[in-house]
Protein backbone atom coordinates (compact mmCIF):
# COMPACT_ATOMS: atom_id res chain seq x y z
CA UNK A 1 0.00 0.00 0.00
CA UNK A 2 2.86 2.39 0.83
CA UNK A 3 4.45 1.65 -2.48
CA UNK A 4 1.24 2.61 -4.28
CA UNK A 5 0.87 5.89 -2.29
CA UNK A 6 4.51 6.86 -3.02
CA UNK A 7 4.02 6.28 -6.77
CA UNK A 8 0.77 8.23 -6.66
CA UNK A 9 2.48 11.22 -4.99
CA UNK A 10 5.43 11.09 -7.43
CA UNK A 11 3.01 10.84 -10.37
CA UNK A 12 1.08 13.92 -9.19
CA UNK A 13 4.29 15.92 -8.82
CA UNK A 14 5.45 14.98 -12.32
CA UNK A 15 2.04 15.80 -13.79
CA UNK A 16 2.05 19.22 -12.09
CA UNK A 17 5.50 20.08 -13.43
CA UNK A 18 4.60 18.99 -16.96
CA UNK A 19 2.02 21.78 -17.48
CA UNK A 20 2.34 24.41 -20.20
CA UNK A 21 4.77 27.26 -19.71
CA UNK A 22 4.64 30.76 -21.17
CA UNK A 23 6.70 31.33 -24.29
CA UNK A 24 10.01 33.07 -23.97
CA UNK A 25 10.90 35.22 -26.91
CA UNK A 26 11.18 38.67 -28.36
CA UNK A 27 7.56 39.53 -29.13
CA UNK A 28 6.39 43.02 -28.17
CA UNK A 29 3.86 41.88 -25.58
CA UNK A 30 6.43 39.82 -23.70
CA UNK A 31 9.05 42.59 -23.77
CA UNK A 32 6.57 45.15 -22.38
CA UNK A 33 5.42 42.87 -19.61
CA UNK A 34 6.22 43.43 -15.97
CA UNK A 35 7.26 39.85 -15.35
CA UNK A 36 3.84 38.78 -14.06
CA UNK A 37 2.09 37.50 -17.15
CA UNK A 38 1.56 39.44 -20.34
CA UNK A 39 0.20 42.60 -18.75
CA UNK A 40 1.80 45.81 -20.06
CA UNK A 41 3.49 48.19 -17.63
CA UNK A 42 1.31 51.07 -16.53
CA UNK A 43 2.93 54.47 -16.16
CA UNK A 44 1.04 57.04 -14.11
CA UNK A 45 2.01 60.68 -14.54
CA UNK A 46 0.52 63.26 -12.17
CA UNK A 47 -1.22 66.19 -13.79
CA UNK A 48 0.69 69.42 -13.31
CA UNK A 49 -1.91 71.88 -14.61
CA UNK A 50 -2.52 74.78 -12.23
CA UNK A 51 -6.21 74.75 -11.22
CA UNK A 52 -8.05 77.10 -8.87
CA UNK A 53 -11.42 78.75 -8.10
CA UNK A 54 -12.72 82.31 -8.00
CA UNK A 55 -13.86 83.12 -4.43
CA UNK A 56 -14.56 86.89 -4.64
CA UNK A 57 -15.18 89.33 -7.50
CA UNK A 58 -15.24 93.12 -7.67
CA UNK A 59 -16.69 93.80 -11.14
CA UNK A 60 -16.43 97.61 -10.80
CA UNK A 61 -12.70 97.56 -9.94
CA UNK A 62 -12.13 94.59 -12.35
CA UNK A 63 -10.30 92.29 -9.91
CA UNK A 64 -10.97 88.88 -8.36
CA UNK A 65 -9.69 86.88 -5.41
CA UNK A 66 -8.53 83.42 -6.47
CA UNK A 67 -8.09 80.31 -4.33
CA UNK A 68 -5.66 77.49 -5.10
CA UNK A 69 -4.86 74.16 -3.41
CA UNK A 70 -2.03 74.23 -0.88
CA UNK A 71 1.36 74.15 -2.58
CA UNK A 72 0.15 75.23 -6.04
CA UNK A 73 0.20 78.99 -6.41
CA UNK A 74 0.52 80.99 -9.64
CA UNK A 75 3.40 83.41 -10.04
CA UNK A 76 2.83 87.19 -10.18
CA UNK A 77 2.16 88.27 -13.76
CA UNK A 78 0.90 84.83 -14.81
CA UNK A 79 -2.12 84.77 -17.16
CA UNK A 80 -4.92 82.33 -16.28
CA UNK A 81 -8.02 81.35 -18.24
CA UNK A 82 -11.43 81.44 -16.54
CA UNK A 83 -13.95 78.67 -17.27
CA UNK A 84 -17.62 78.30 -16.37
CA UNK A 85 -19.30 74.94 -17.01
CA UNK A 86 -16.40 73.95 -19.28
CA UNK A 87 -16.56 77.08 -21.48
CA UNK A 88 -13.92 79.81 -21.44
CA UNK A 89 -15.52 83.06 -20.22
CA UNK A 90 -12.54 85.27 -19.40
CA UNK A 91 -8.91 85.81 -18.53
CA UNK A 92 -7.14 87.14 -15.43
CA UNK A 93 -3.59 88.26 -14.66
CA UNK A 94 -2.19 87.49 -11.21
CA UNK A 95 -1.05 90.72 -9.53
CA UNK A 96 -1.04 89.99 -5.79
CA UNK A 97 -1.05 90.34 -2.90
CA UNK A 98 -1.08 86.72 -1.76
CA UNK A 99 -2.38 85.54 1.61
CA UNK A 100 -2.31 81.84 2.52
CA UNK A 101 -3.91 80.03 -0.45
CA UNK A 102 -5.60 83.17 -1.89
CA UNK A 103 -4.20 85.65 -4.40
CA UNK A 104 -5.59 88.73 -6.17
CA UNK A 105 -5.78 88.98 -9.98
CA UNK A 106 -6.88 91.67 -12.44
CA UNK A 107 -9.68 90.75 -14.85
CA UNK A 108 -8.16 91.37 -18.28
CA UNK A 109 -10.84 89.93 -20.54
CA UNK A 110 -14.39 88.61 -20.33
CA UNK A 111 -16.64 88.09 -17.33
CA UNK A 112 -15.71 86.44 -14.03
CA UNK A 113 -18.11 85.14 -11.35
CA UNK A 114 -17.70 83.46 -7.97
CA UNK A 115 -17.22 79.70 -8.44
CA UNK A 116 -15.59 79.92 -11.87
CA UNK A 117 -12.66 77.58 -12.49
CA UNK A 118 -9.16 78.83 -13.30
CA UNK A 119 -6.60 76.98 -15.39
CA UNK A 120 -3.16 77.84 -16.71
CA UNK A 121 -3.43 76.15 -20.11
Amino acid sequence: MRFFVCWLVVGMMVAGCAGTRPKKGGDAAASASNGKGNHPKVIITPETVLVGKVVRVNANARFAVLNFPVGTMPTPGQQLNVYRQGLKVGEVKVTGPQQDDNVVADITNGEVQIGDELRAD
